[in-house]
């Protein structure tokens, strides 16, 4: 049974975690929960800075293009998902129209569509339009942290062979070696490592590289990727800034692989930049960062039509993870999708805070048949990870 919207709840979460690595996403989060009138809850969150979407919703603005999400969503059906979308979308256009405000504009429609599945008693993706494949295909991302105090790249990279063997051991036949090794590392030695990676998987295995954003001009870059051409590298991420749209056109002309970007962007319409401008073969938006799924499934449509592949971006916590999921369900322009498994990377947020967690069977994953986003939350351990401050 439909019911409006009654309540919304910003929850920030964090991990105490002095010694983390400080390209871990997973140490903290922020939840937006929208719950009906009968007590249905649905969940979503934004890998953003939680202080700020915190503001954003529970925020007052006098302006009509800058108010607070949250009292937008009283009273309101969510299942008029695409038609809240708009609403919210031009109430906070003074907030960011690609930055924080998107970001909770997208926390806010992962909870919509979780709470609808739920009152109707659908899986997300039925409200997508319903499934497009049969089995979804997670690729397990590899990420052994950053050189620093403790952690040379030689360190490094033995983590990165322990966690393949993880990888595989929990069902995974496609990873992705993070080199996130900056300065640590000359073009030469990473193009060792790199080789040294591939070499430790079976030949059967699909592999991508994230570099980081390692180098501030294209030729550089291309010089790397030539020397990789053997590897059967389905797509190399983060090659250059993430704004050098020029940049990454001339490297996805002149690489032997993909060439991907856009983790940071936002919309359907910098999307299009991406994909017009910049050239690049694999866009990868973050669901919880480019608009939730309402604003996801234009981008795929914009890439089906494009003939680009849309492989979101997914560093964050089991509620993200099955987001992913029903997206890679309901649209054929999405091959892969990021999977932070705790089978490999030990996480307490994302090993804990929902449940159950999709198997991987022979490096495919079964479509969800729960309501929502099909997760339940532990709100035991949301209680003892609550930011107070």
């Amino acid at each position: 049974m439909i019911a409006p919207v009654a309540r919304v709840e910003t929850i920030p979460l964090r991990v105490p975690a002095p010694d983390a690595d400080p390209l871990d996403s997973t140490v903290e989060t922020v939840l937006v929960v929208v719950a009906d009138a009968e007590g249905r809850e649905g969940v979503g969150e934004a890998d953003a800075p939680p202080g700020a979407v915190r503001a954003l919703l529970e925020g007052h603005g006098g302006h009509l293009w800058s108010q607070g999400l949250g009292a937008l969503l009283l009273g309101a059906d969510p299942v008029e998902t695409g038609a809240l979308w708009e609403r919210l979308y031009r109430a906070t256009i003074y907030g960011g129209r690609r930055g924080l405000g998107i970001h909770a504009l997208s926390a806010v429609d992962l909870a919509l569509h979780d709470l609808a599945g739920r009152q109707l008693g659908l899986p997300a993706y039925k409200l997508l339009g319903g499934a497009r494949r049969e089995r979804l295909r997670p690729y397990c991302t590899v990420y052994p942290g950053v050189p620093r105090e403790g952690w040379p790249v030689r360190r490094l990279m033995e983590e990165t062979l322990r966690q393949f063997d993880r990888a595989l051991a929990a069902g995974f036949t496609a990873v992705k070696m993070e080199v996130i090794y900056g300065d640590a590392v000359t073009d030469d030695e990473l193009v060792g490592l790199i080789r040294e990676g591939r070499a430790a998987l079976p030949p059967a295995t699909g592999f991508m590289l994230d570099f980081g954003y390692r180098w501030d001009h294209w030729r550089d870059a291309a010089r790397v990727l030539s020397r990789l051409d053997d590897l059967d590298v389905h797509f190399a991420e983060a090659c250059l800034r993430h704004d050098d749209l020029d940049g990454h056109r001339r490297l996805a002309g002149a690489a032997p692989m993909r060439v991907c970007g856009a983790e940071l962007a936002a919309t359907r319409w910098e999307l299009r930049e991406w994909i017009e401008r910049g050239g690049v073969d694999v866009v990868q938006p973050d669901i919880s960062r480019a608009g939730g799924l309402t604003e996801m499934r234009r981008i795929a449509e914009l890439c089906e039509m494009h003939g680009v592949e849309c492989i979101p971006h997914g560093w964050k916590t089991g509620i993200l993870v099955h987001a992913g999921l029903h997206f890679q369900a309901a649209s054929p322009a999405v091959p892969f999708v990021e999977m932070v498994s705790p089978a490999v990377f030990d996480s307490p947020l994302r090993r804990d805070l929902v449940g159950p967690e999709p198997v991987v069977e022979g490096g495919t994953v079964a479509l969800p048949t729960a309501p929502g986003l099909g997760f339940r939350l532990d709100r035991d351990v949301v209680e003892r990870y609550r930011a107070r401050t």
